[in-house]
């Protein structure tokens, strides 16, 4: 269970890198990368980040996924000048694949079928 600080600081990050990825992270093609969901530990020193990625091609999903990994240190940088003087430590940030909206609209089609 996360205590109250956990879900703040999760919230923060959350925000924040949201509108980094709206405004900063050019990726390719006509792709939208939402956060969706952060789950900080409890020391605060990780960070896993699920993303929604929303564009044209579903398959790209995952290479999308793998890019954002790639700049791992660069959005870290872009959060820590963020959020520097509302944590002692700036966490360091796993993305992962949010499949939910895949899993919803899964179970969509078979209750229509």
């Amino acid at each position: 269970m996360e205590t109250k600080r956990q879900q703040k600081i999760s919230k923060l990050i959350q925000k924040e890198l949201g509108e980094i990825f709206q405004r900063e992270i050019k990726t390719q093609g006509n792709i939208m990368i939402t956060v969706t969901k952060v789950n900080v530990t409890s020391d605060m020193s990780y960070a896993r980040v699920y993303l929604s990625v929303f564009g044209p091609d579903h398959e790209a999903k995952g290479a999308v996924v793998k890019e954002v990994n790639a700049m791992t240190k660069n959005i870290r940088r872009m959060l820590g000048d963020r959020i520097k003087l509302q944590v002692r430590v700036i966490p360091e940030l796993q993305f992962f694949e949010d499949d939910s909206l895949d899993y919803i609209e899964n179970i969509d089609n078979l209750l229509k079928s």
